[in-house]
């Protein structure tokens, strides 16, 4: 049989049909009844048209159906397409066309713009509304009721000859350009971010059973996953926790407090997050409560990486925790892991072990060695390439000595212990007077000051040195001294990365996943004067 992500899932409901598998508020749902739910949604959508290939959106936040709907998809053979469900009209038009999307799945909530929208894609046939929790009982939809979709309904499995070929397909955030398309066979996927090969050892598992019958033969933990399930960071914890009999709690919406009400009362292991967008507010919420978080054994990052002052805290705050950090992509899946540790420089940069298949080359393709840079790369398991963008999946995805190879724009320094450190993506470098600055090693710095609470750096236009530096921030706790910013930031870094224009505003804007959105920074500093301009010469300033 196939590695493939719909076998994987029904390996784990036949070893352990019992088990539970979603916590979403009061609900609660067995393997066996998620199992049911999304075999009569499968044959609702086989009704409907849908089949190998379908493109299917979903454009939900994360619930119980949501997870449905992806499970569903993939027993049908069809491909599901995350959709950016913070987007505006004229956004969920581009994706809804550019993913060539037959049918949608979507909360009510976010009906209005789906009804505004589907008029202009003549190829969407089919869609489906699910009821949610966000005071939209009222709001009117053309979509069919998901609850209408799947009563009497047959929950007999539908069977079809699956593929480890099949298509798994990601859209990217678009933070700096455009939302494109990665797609990946499932086999490849599952090996680099469903638990295929060991994260900690780098060894593959045996087989597509293994993940089912090593579940069946240990306690099940709960995963509190908080990122939405629209990004790999949050869809593939939660499909490898399935895959091995353990539990996956959701809220519906980010809120800290509400976050550690539920550590309190579903008792998870393991929290994963994105960063500091979500590591700092929940930082600031347990401060202020008195919940049992006892329960917790590991904080794991993905997708957006901790400041050094926020592992500080979390260190703190939980003693007994684990937290660890990863990197990866798209573009990429997992391409390391690193542990948290108490003081570290903030201008380090986050330091990881990398994970199988991943490398760093110099700019001819070849290996570096320790002490040198180069950028990120992955052999072994990639993406097939970019949906429909085959000059961009060409610069991206390369054949080096007869292997598949995807070269990042992630620059990273080999460390003399086979570690890497992350310098930052070279799609934010910013070039200033012919110097080279990385947003994000700038941004760790800027973070770190204690008077910052969180910080996007940018290049701005500047009539002598092409760009120059600057930072839209919020602050921790009332006004920033820009003085002593100034001076922590030379102590770290050379003087021409210093922000030399400031803007504050009450929240620094974010992906769903946590990632910086530069777009919305540059627009934000376009639009207004900053508070803050460095009175400094730069003439003399190399370091």
């Amino acid at each position: 049989m196939p590695n493939n992500f719909a076998d994987l899932f029904e390996h784990a409901v036949d070893a352990m049909p019992e088990r539970l598998a979603l916590i979403q508020g009061d609900r609660r749902v067995t393997l066996r009844e998620l199992d049911s739910l999304a075999n009569r949604f499968a044959r609702h959508l086989a009704a409907a048209g849908a089949g190998t290939g379908t493109h299917i959106g979903f454009q939900m936040h994360n619930s119980i159906e949501t997870v449905v709907t992806l499970v569903a998809s993939f027993k049908l053979r069809a491909v599901p397409i995350n959709i950016n469900y913070r987007y505006g009209a004229e956004e969920l038009h581009y994706v809804y066309d550019n993913a060539d999307l037959e049918m949608l799945v979507h909360h009510r909530c976010y009906a209005p713009l789906v009804d505004q929208v589907r008029p202009r894609v003549p190829g969407l046939r089919h869609t489906v509304v699910v009821d949610d929790e966000h005071d939209s009982s009222d709001i009117v939809s053309d979509s069919v009721p998901f609850e209408q979709a799947v009563r009497d309904v047959p929950d007999a499995r539908v069977f079809v000859e699956r593929s480890s070929d099949d298509l798994f397909m990601m859209y990217t955030g678009g933070t700096t350009g455009l939302p494109k398309g990665v797609m990946w066979r499932q086999e490849d996927m599952w090996r680099v971010l469903g638990g295929g090969v060991d994260f900690y050892t780098g060894e593959p598992v045996a087989d597509e059973f293994q993940q089912s019958r090593v579940g069946a033969e240990t306690e099940p933990s709960t995963w509190f996953i908080l990122p939405p399930l629209i990004h790999a960071a949050a869809m593939m914890p939660t499909l490898a926790a399935l895959w091995s009999g353990n539990a996956v709690a959701f809220v519906s919406k980010f809120e800290p407090a509400t976050v550690w009400e539920n550590v309190a009362r579903h008792r998870p292991q393991i929290l994963v997050i994105t960063g500091d967008a979500m590591a700092r507010p929940l930082i600031d919420a347990y401060r202020g409560t008195s919940v049992d978080a006892t329960s917790l054994v590991a904080i794991a990052s993905g997708a957006a990486l901790l400041s050094q002052p926020t592992k500080n805290e979390l260190l703190e705050l939980f003693p007994n925790v684990i937290v660890s950090d990863s990197i990866g992509s798209s573009e990429t899946g997992f391409g390391g892991m690193g542990f948290a540790q108490k003081g570290d420089d903030p201008s380090r940069g986050p330091r990881v072990q990398t994970g199988r298949g991943a490398v760093v080359l110099d700019d001819d393709g070849l290996a570096v060695q320790p002490g040198g840079e180069g950028w990120l790369a992955k052999t072994g398991s990639v993406p097939i390439g970019y949906y429909k963008e085959p000059d961009k999946s060409d610069k991206l995805f390369r054949i080096i000595d007869g292997a598949r190879v995807v070269v990042t724009d992630d620059r990273a320094r080999v460390e003399a212990d086979g570690s890497i450190t992350l310098i930052g993506r070279g799609n934010m470098v910013i070039n200033t007077g012919g110097e080279k600055v990385f947003a994000e090693e700038v941004e760790a710095v800027v973070k770190a000051h204690p008077g910052i609470y969180d910080a996007v750096v940018i290049g701005v236009p500047h009539d002598r040195w092409g760009n120059e530096v600057a930072a839209v921030v919020s602050a921790a706790d009332g006004a920033i001294d820009f003085a002593d910013l100034e001076r922590y930031v030379r102590a770290h870094l050379a003087g021409y990365k210093l922000p030399r224009r400031i803007w504050v505003t009450d929240t620094v804007s974010r992906t769903p996943s946590g990632k910086p959105d530069y777009r919305a920074a540059k627009a934000y500093a376009s639009e207004r004067d900053p508070e803050h301009v460095a009175g400094a010469s730069r003439t003399a300033e190399a370091s």
